[in-house]
């Protein structure tokens, strides 16, 4: 599981379609399938093309670090009204 999360924030290229952009969703599914959000950049125009779905499987890792710090998801006991999972950079 650590393994695709560490997939985060990374840009990647779909082997199969070509499709590029940045992972910034990871999901897990009953099934066992494990896929990734990947985001397009905002093309000359400004105009941000939707995100897609893909297998993780198919992804190629296409940067050398991530285009910003990733979230620890450390738990932290709170209250009520406060954030049970904050995000901290690493």
């Amino acid at each position: 599981m650590r393994e695709y999360l560490k997939t985060l924030g990374f840009k990647v290229v779909d082997s199969v379609t070509g499709f590029k952009g940045v992972v910034t969703s990871i999901s897990f599914d009953l099934y066992g399938c494990v896929q990734a959000i990947v985001t397009p950049e905002a093309d000359k125009d400004g105009k941000i093309e939707e995100s897609r779905w893909f297998d993780t499987k198919r992804l190629i890792i296409a940067s050398k670090k991530p285009v910003m710090p990733i979230p620890t998801f450390e738990t932290i006991p709170g209250g009520q009204d406060l954030p049970i999972y904050p995000s901290k950079p690493v």
